[in-house]
Order: C-alpha cells, then structure tokens, then sequence
C-alpha cells in the first residue's frame, strides 16, 4: 500500500489570530481559505510539502455535536486539553526564539528530554498544543 498523510485537523476560535500564527510565525502557506455559514476553513501546511496540510476548522461544526458536547469542547480549547499536533524543525532553537517572539502562550523551552528528543512546546492561540522536535 501507498498511504500518506495528507491532514490533519485542528480546532480554532479565531480565524484570524490562528491565521498569524500559522503564516505569519511558523511561515506556513496559506492552501486555502474557505467560509461557509458564517464558520472558516483554513488550510495551512509548510511551502516545501504541498501534500501535508493543517486544515484550521471550527470546532463542533458537526450539526450532530449536541449543545452540551459543544461546551465541552469550548471548556477543553479554553484548558489547552483538546487538541495538539507534532512538528519537527533543524533549527529548533531559531525557531524557538520566533515563535516565543511572536508571543505565543510557552508551555515548555527547548528541553533535551530523557526519551531521547529535543523538543518545545507551544500553545497557538486556540489554545491547542504545538509540540516541536528538533531533527537530527
């Protein structure tokens, strides 16, 4: 079999600071942009590999998420318990220091862990976890 990943999705309350974030502080390129009954899909993913995206989506927009479920995941977004994903990067500190620049919520410096990574972590501004390995 031939299976690639080709999204992944992550939640947003706002459209807008999450687009900065991704464009403008990780430098990822905006795919696509769509509205649709006053919610907005995002489509972001790094310049050098058009076949992975990051698609930025309103959470619960499911019409089968029920009031009650919608709260949770609000109160989940709110906590930073909802949602994370793993990037990796060559220079992590360099990228590091831009993200911390840029004013994203820092959950954790770079940090040479005892599994045997370096890694960061980040909140973007939904509140979901960004964790960033260091190649090597």
């Amino acid at each position: 079999m031939d299976i690639t990943i080709h999204a992944s999705f992550l939640p947003h309350d706002d459209p807008d600071a999450s687009l900065a974030f991704y464009r403008d502080t990780l430098g990822f390129e905006v795919r696509n942009d769509v509205g649709y009954g006053g919610m907005r899909w995002i489509t972001v993913g790094p310049a050098d590999q058009p076949g992975t995206s990051i698609v930025l989506e309103p959470p619960a927009a499911d019409p089968g998420v029920t009031d009650d479920e919608r709260r949770a995941i609000a109160e989940m977004m709110a906590k930073g318990s909802y949602a994370r994903i793993l990037l990796a990067t060559a220079d992590l500190d360099g990228t590091f220091e831009r993200v911390q620049g840029s004013g994203a919520e820092v959950v954790q410096e770079p940090t040479e862990q005892p599994y045997g990574v370096r890694d960061c972590a980040v909140r973007d501004p939904a509140g979901n976890l960004i964790r960033i390995q260091e190649l090597r």
